[in-house]
């Protein structure tokens, strides 16, 4: 999960926490209000019981991907077995109807359709009869303030699922980019390849017929062959290398995308006058730089700057996500970038100071070693 989306799962929990806080601090009133210290005791423990189960089912409503079914039970148990324990609390005090109106609070939002308000008035119908003296107290308590509840709840949850539902079409977007990025490749390779390939295996064959009957034409398909092979190979190469080419400007606005999508602030300066060599050099370092922001830092700024000299190119990416001053876990990785830039001729370094994480890069601006650097190349 994203460091942005931890963030507001953690607010919409709070939120949905202290939309129910009722159930502990009304039904005190009664505990307060209570001579007899037995059942006061017990009255406080059902009271916590019941707290402990909602929070049970706030907690399983922002997560994703845990199952409903326990904290449904377990709230169900807990709301029969606090009605005798909280129930007799403080004698005219309806302290049970605030525990009534905290599951009222809740029952729309885990059984959606017309059995949860089904359930809802069921609660309410149950409540009347606990407090008969104050019965439109109960009523106003568990139905009015409840559907109070009811409605902030839903709404918190509905932005939450909606925003959870955005995130997994954004994950779902960068695996189908990834697809037809391959499905692109594999065309061009067969568009290039396909042809050549069936030339050469038939040329073979006939070669190889030929052997014992004409070894002169037999020589001559094969030299066919050896050329066509070699046209090919050619051609294969110059589709790997239109693959691996990286516009750093479009990978700059696509990472600033992907940051700013996040939570982070996104600052990015230079990067349309970069040499073609240097492309994959730099997109390499600016990915690892901007994949542990987000996997590891709390930054919610990011400034990303591309100088252009006639001898060298320099990224440098900064955020303010440096708030540990232990030593970054992360340094063997950049150590591992630092290795790969040497063996390309290039410089790299880190720094953390004043809050604030530093990756710096530098790469040469003419061809030199820059192919080691290239996927699949040396280093």
């Amino acid at each position: 999960m994203q460091p942005r989306l931890r963030r507001v799962r953690l607010v919409t929990f709070g939120v949905l926490a202290v939309n129910g806080t009722a159930a502990l601090l009304m039904p005190a009133i009664g505990l307060a209000r209570e001579p007899d210290g037995a059942r006061r005791i017990l009255g406080a423990l059902g009271i916590a019981m019941f707290c402990v189960a909602q929070g049970y089912v706030l907690h399983a409503l922002v997560t994703p991907w845990a199952r409903r079914r326990r904290p449904v039970l377990a709230l169900a148990v807990a709301s029969v077995a606090s009605l005798p324990l909280v129930a007799p609390l403080g004698g005219a005090w309806p302290s049970w109807s605030w525990l009534a109106a905290c599951l009222v609070g809740v029952i729309p939002v885990l059984v959606p359709r017309w059995w949860g308000w089904a359930l809802v008035a069921g609660v309410v119908a149950v409540a009347v009869p606990v407090a008969p003296d104050v019965w439109w107290h109960t009523v106003v308590i568990t139905g009015g303030f409840g559907l109070g509840v009811a409605a902030v709840n839903g709404l918190q949850v509905w932005f939450w699922d909606l925003l959870v539902q955005a995130e997994e079409g954004r994950a779902a977007q960068s695996r189908l980019a990834a697809a037809e990025e391959r499905l692109r490749l594999a065309r061009d390779v067969h568009d290039h390849l396909g042809h050549r390939l069936s030339v050469i295996a038939l040329k073979a064959e006939l070669a190889e017929r030929l052997a014992p009957l004409d070894p002169q034409r037999a020589r001559t398909e094969a030299g066919e062959v050896r050329a066509l092979a070699a046209d090919a190979l050619a051609d294969l190469r110059d589709v790997v290398r239109g693959y691996r080419r990286v516009d750093l400007a479009a990978q700059l606005a696509a990472i600033r995308q992907v940051l700013e999508s996040s939570g982070v602030r996104c600052e990015v300066t230079g990067g349309a006058d970069v040499p073609e060599q240097a492309g994959p050099l730099l997109a390499a370092v600016l990915r690892e730089a901007t994949t542990n922001l987000l996997r590891h830092s709390r930054a919610t700024r990011c400034a990303i700057e591309v100088r252009a000299s006639p001898t060298e190119v320099r990224l440098t990416v900064g955020n303010d996500g440096a708030s540990d001053p232990r030593p970054d876990p992360l340094s063997s990785g950049l150590r591992g970038l630092a290795d790969r830039l040497a063996d390309a001729g290039g410089r790299f370094s880190y720094a953390r100071a004043g809050g604030v994480f530093t990756v710096e890069a530098v790469v040469p601006a003419a061809p030199g070693n820059v192919r080691a650097m290239e996927p699949g190349g040396g280093g």
